[in-house]
């Protein structure tokens, strides 16, 4: 009985979760406005204060608003930290338990990389190719050091899908990027080096300049291979 009592409060959270999503919607609210104030949605709502404060801490959470003591509450601006973190803790316990979720988080990420190259190589200018030029010139720069950053790789991804001009789907990608990134942390030490890193992005890059989106997306699933391997290695030696 108790647990059923709980289940009934949670989904009454939810509900009313939904109830404050709808309220921003319906008074067309943009990031950065402010929310009525709690006295105001609790009377709007017919809630009690701590109620409406569970959900708000909720909701906070989740990236809907922000809250801002001593100023008040206002929509939160697009981003998808929380959403992030969330699958950043997945991957990492299923790690430490038989891999799964890393495994399906790596593949969402190479199926939607892989699978929107073709657009983005059709769509790209050369001023984009100039930008991505760039970008594996700084990782090659970094590899003549013995040197590989994270923040560079992940800016020549950016740059690869940059002629699509989708800023949604950029976000999106950056989520599964700091996934990937964290994965191959806990994965342990990876079997290529920097010069070999940076020389595989300099072969994605050949491929996009020269409109062969095909060999640009087997490259670059190799990427993927790579820390596949890692994990299933890691998990299999438990």
């Amino acid at each position: 009985m108790v647990r059923q009592a709980r289940y009934g409060a949670q989904t009454r959270l939810r509900a009313l979760q939904s109830d404050i999503m709808d309220l921003i919607l319906e008074r067309e609210l943009e990031a950065g406005d402010p929310l009525p104030t709690e006295n105001e949605l609790a009377a709007s709502l017919g809630v009690g204060r701590n109620t409406l404060r569970e959900s708000l801490k909720v909701l906070q959470a989740m990236g809907v608003i922000e809250i801002r003591h001593g100023f008040g509450m206002f929509v939160a601006p697009s981003n998808f930290d929380a959403f992030a973190d969330g699958l950043v803790f997945r991957g990492r316990l299923s790690l430490r338990q038989n891999g799964e979720d890393a495994l399906q988080l790596l593949g969402i990420r190479q199926a939607l990389e892989t699978g929107l190259l073709p657009a983005a190589v059709a769509a790209a200018t050369p001023g984009h190719l100039e930008r991505l030029a760039e970008a594996v010139e700084h990782l090659e720069q970094l590899a003549q050091a013995g040197e590989h950053s994270a923040a560079a790789d992940a800016e020549f991804h950016r740059r690869l899908f940059e002629p699509l001009g989708n800023e949604l789907l950029q976000q999106l990608l950056g989520v599964f990027g700091k996934v990937h990134r964290r994965i191959q942390l806990e994965a342990g030490p990876a079997t290529d080096d920097a010069a070999a890193v940076a020389a595989l992005h300099r072969k994605i890059y050949d491929a996009v300049a020269a409109g062969d989106a095909a060999a640009a997306a087997g490259l670059l699933a190799s990427r993927f291979e790579e820390l596949r391997g890692r994990i299933t290695a890691l998990v299999a030696g438990r």
